[in-house]
């Protein structure tokens, strides 16, 4: 099924229901290709259903493919909705900026100047943490903290409450460390600043303005529309249905649960790519404020988990040799999403998935489209060389630690291998796992025998120090600090 939206000779947007189409730059979008390949390359990976939408010069093209459900058949659509996992965060910044623009925010100013209550355990560091370092994930505010706080309005402030006494990754702006908390934490600052639940925030200041009719962020809101059931299974094989279609709380929202179409996903890239300014011309950020979120705040010592070579305010930022982009990777319960922005070339593509090698699929699809729109050379897949290089394991020997995770790295006849255990609140998520690692470089190492868990292939394993001088290691964007 494939729609394109483009303008018309006076300027307005026009749906069509055409194969192919010709944009305002001139450049030939073979639409019936591309929904050949995404067809083709979705059950070569077992995904059970895909929706993309690719924006180029302004038209925003919608493609779908497969079933949303394998145990009913349903078929689907470009008006299907997907959950976006942490893609969420996006949105949660977007609104933040929006009131760093109206002067009701300093993102500079200490946290608890807006919120009080906010605290970790030395109050020295947390009058240190700033809503800046919030977005860029480098507060050192950790990540893996679920915490149900039940369904009501009160559920963000009730969770912020609940992870006072969290343990921080590392000093707030010593390294990049991806922050589950710290984007919850924004949620809570958007409710304080404007009156309003986040969703409802995210409703009037961006949803309406942005003409987001197929985004929400409540289950119950999903029943409205066409939705993606949640699919888990082993690599190379058909998932089936996940026990549950979502297990994360209402508090998850800011860092987690955004529901929408791969249309409504491109169309807020579009007003990002428009500098800030939505389809009718209502400005939704200020110019200056959609250049700063791109800025890179710092860089990503892991570059493969999410692709990341480093990190803006709220923005996952790439390097393709040379071409500078921007966008965001999201997970959630079997169903992952991948949106990417190429601001030179005016392009956007946007990904959603309901389960399977949905990682593969993005991947090969991205290559192809990337490289024909916008002169975007991807990275290969992450893998060791043939011939690994020999390293001295020895000073990479011990026990790493965070919230949740405990790691322990040792040598067994001249190689690497590490165990990854899950402890405190997240002890009972799985079994520890047992980890080889291959050599990449010096400190960077491939992860073999995870499944699943971490991604189809090889997990990446990163080694760094922190400013302090305190080694870590990297898995899953986490910064884990050597303990022992």
């Amino acid at each position: 099924m494939s729609k394109s939206v483009s303008w018309d000779e006076q300027g307005n947007w026009d749906a069509k229901g055409v194969w192919g189409t010709r944009n305002s730059a001139g450049r030939k979008l073979d639409l019936a290709h591309w929904q050949s390949r995404l067809d083709e390359l979705r059950a070569k990976h077992h995904v059970p259903a895909a929706s993309l939408a690719i924006l180029v010069d302004g038209a925003v093209h919608e493609l779908a493919s497969g079933v949303l459900h394998r145990g009913t058949g349903v078929e689907a659509t470009t008006d299907s909705v997907f959950q976006m996992g942490s893609i969420a965060k996006v949105y949660t910044a977007t609104l933040i900026m929006q009131l760093a623009d109206s002067g009701q925010l300093d993102l500079d100013a200490p946290v608890v100047d807006v919120l009080p209550e906010f605290s970790v355990a030395d109050p020295e560091v947390t009058r240190a943490i700033t809503t800046r370092q919030l977005l860029s994930h480098t507060s050192g505010l950790t990540c893996d903290f679920t915490y149900d706080s039940g369904r009501g309005d009160d559920c963000l402030a009730k969770y912020v409450e609940a992870a006072k006494g969290v343990a921080l990754d590392c000093s707030p702006g010593e390294a990049l460390s991806y922050s589950g908390i710290g984007y919850n934490v924004l949620g809570r600052i958007i409710e304080v600043l404007t009156g309003k639940v986040w969703d409802e925030a995210l409703k009037d200041l961006l949803f309406t303005p942005l003409g987001l009719d197929h985004t929400m962020t409540l289950p119950e809101e999903a029943l409205r529309f066409r939705a993606a059931m949640s699919h888990l299974g082993e690599p190379g094989q058909d998932p089936d249905p996940a026990p549950s279609w979502d297990l994360m709380p209402r508090s998850a929202g800011p860092y987690g649960r955004v529901i929408a179409t791969a249309g409504d996903l491109a169309r807020l890239a579009r007003m990002h790519l428009a500098g800030g300014v939505a389809q009718d011309g209502t400005r939704v950020l200020s110019k200056e404020t959609v250049a700063l979120m791109q800025r890179r705040v710092v860089d990503s010592p892991d570059k493969w988990s999410v692709s990341a070579d480093g990190w803006g305010l709220g923005w996952t930022l790439y390097d393709w040799n040379g071409v500078q982009g921007y966008g965001h990777d999201g997970a959630s319960i079997g169903q992952y999403g991948y949106l990417r922005v190429v601001p030179s070339a005016g392009v956007a593509v946007a990904l959603l998935t309901n389960g399977g090698g949905a990682r593969e699929l993005y991947a090969a699809l991205y290559r192809e489209l990337l490289a024909e729109l916008a002169g975007v050379t991807m990275p290969d897949a992450f893998a060791p060389p043939a011939k690994p290089p020999v390293v001295d394991f020895a000073p990479l020997v011990g026990t790493y630690r965070r919230e949740g995770v405990v790691i322990t790295v040792t040598e067994r006849d001249g190689t690497g291998h590490m165990v990854y255990e899950f402890v405190d609140g997240m002890k009972d998520f799985s079994e520890p796992l047992e980890i080889d690692l291959v050599p990449v470089t010096e400190t960077v190492f491939a992860g073999t025998g995870v499944g699943a868990a971490f991604s189809e292939d090889y997990v990446p394993v990163i080694f760094s120090t922190l400013l302090d001088g305190t080694a870590c290691v990297y898995i899953g964007m986490r910064c884990g600090p050597k303990v022992a």
